[in-house]
This record gives structure tokens, sequence and C-alpha cells, in this order.
């Protein structure tokens, strides 16, 4: 670990930082011994003595010649640890003030590993309720997650696609699952965490088509709620289907057509559910 670079990224200059390692390999130390030890330029050392004197990180003695003494190190960083701290909070309390009207952003990401990661991430932050659907394979990359997720008290309620099983959670098992695949082209996933975040979009059938596999992730809230609403409408269609699955099939023929026919138009060529 470069101990200058780190001191850097906590307000510290390059010579800042180099002094004051320095004094603590030997302390009580002149300027001169200083500037030996850091190896920087005696004039720069006792500038930057000044400096770090100034700031109550170095002290001075009054002696012939001068010697300086370091604070503590749990001393400096426990100082920097609550200026971050304050700093932070001031950030996180004013910043949002700037523009009343702020919106999170949407953002897309593609590729199969740069969706998984982002989905498990989302996943991790749950606090309260996760609403999901997805197909049977690619739970299982998400299933780990999802019960630890499910054992920490999050609700989960999903709507599984492809001989879907599961463990935990409240699972609508779709009916409609290879049709649907061979339609888009690939598999839908979509997640809706705590009415805050939300993520829509397709996995590729094909292998190694980057192009079609990408999703869109958003904190926007009226984004996420769309996005629940979409999942919950499914959940209702689902359950509806199966305590009534004579009544649906007379009313609307098999595999919902006459629904789809009037919804979709008779030459649809893909099916959303």
């Amino acid at each position: 670990m470069d101990l200058v670079e780190k001191l850097k990224e906590i307000g510290f200059n390059s010579y800042e930082a180099k002094v004051y390692i320095a004094l603590l390999k030997k302390y009580p130390a002149t300027g001169y011994e200083v500037s030996k030890l850091a190896g920087i330029p005696q004039s720069r050392t006792y500038d930057t003595l000044k400096v770090l004197e100034e700031k109550n990180i170095v002290t001075s003695a009054n002696t012939k010649p001068v010697t300086y003494t370091p604070i503590k190190p749990k001393l400096l960083t426990s100082r920097f640890q609550k200026k971050i701290n304050s700093t932070i909070n001031f950030l996180d309390k004013h910043l949002p003030e700037v523009k009343d009207d702020y919106n999170e952003p949407i953002l897309t990401i593609t590729g199969k590993q740069n969706i998984q990661d982002k989905i498990l991430e989302v996943i991790q932050n749950a606090k309260r309720e996760i609403y999901m659907e997805v197909w049977s394979q690619d739970f299982k990359v998400f299933e780990k997650e999802l019960l630890n997720a499910y054992n920490r008290n999050v609700e989960i309620r999903i709507v599984g696609y492809d001989n879907f099983n599961s463990r935990f959670g409240l699972v609508f098992e779709h009916a409609f699952a290879k049709d649907i695949e061979l339609s888009l082209g690939g598999r839908m996933i979509i997640i809706a965490s705590d009415d805050t975040e939300g993520v829509i979009g397709k996995i590729s059938s094909l292998k190694n088509d980057i192009s079609d596999t990408n999703i869109i992730w958003t904190k926007n809230k009226s984004i996420a709620f769309i996005i629940k609403e979409f999942i919950v409408h499914d959940m209702y269609l689902i359950d509806v289907e199966e305590n009534l699955v004579e009544q649906m099939r007379y009313i609307y023929g098999k595999g919902f057509k006459r629904l789809k026919d009037k919804v979709l138009g008779a030459n649809a060529t893909y099916m959303i559910h």
C-alpha cells in the first residue's frame, strides 16, 4: 500500500504526506533530518512543516535547532473521519436542493455479465420487497442472493417462466414461456425493488449476442412504479387464469388467442403475455 497516495486521497499534497511519514519514523526531528528522511529539498521541507503546523498536524518545540513532532496516526485519522463525515452529511442535505425537480437517470446496461452484476446489486440493496419476472435458467444465477434477501425478511414475489421452481417466496408460473422467448428472440428479465429501483430488459437467446442483451436500470421512482405495475398485472392475469381456466378458454380460446387478436391484431408476430 502506498501511504503517500492514500494520504493524498484525504487532502495531503505529496510533500505534506512525505514529511508526515518521515516524522512518524523519527521524532522529534529537525527540519534537516526530516528533509533527509523524506527525500525532499530542505526549503520545501521547512515550508511544508510550517503548513502542517498551521493545520495542527505537527507541533514544534522551542529548541535550538527547532524540532518537530507529528500527531499520533489515530488522532489524524479520527480527525479526518469526522471531517469527511461532516462533508458527506452536508452534501447529502444540500445537493438535492440545487434542483428541486431532479430525477434519477435511466441507464442502459449491456452484456450478460454486466447485467447479472447489476441485478445482484439491486437484490442486495433491497430492504422491503422484490417483484421479479425471470426465466428459470436465469433465476439460478440470482437464487442465492434472492434467498439471502428472503432470509433478511424481504418479501419475494416472482413471475417464473419455463418450468420454474423456487424454495422460497411466492411464485406465479407463466404458461407461455417458450412462445414468448421465440417471439421476442430472448428472455425478459424484470425487477422492481422497494418502489425505488427498477430493471427491465432482455437476455438474447443467441450465444454471444451482445447487441440484443441489454437492460435499463433506474432509481427514478416513477419508472420503478411502472415496472412494478407491469409485474403485478401479470400476476393478476396468471392467478385469474389458473382459477378460471375453463371460463377463460371458453371466452378467449386456447392460449388467449381471441384476446391477443383483439389487443395486438390478428397478424401480430410477437407475444407480451
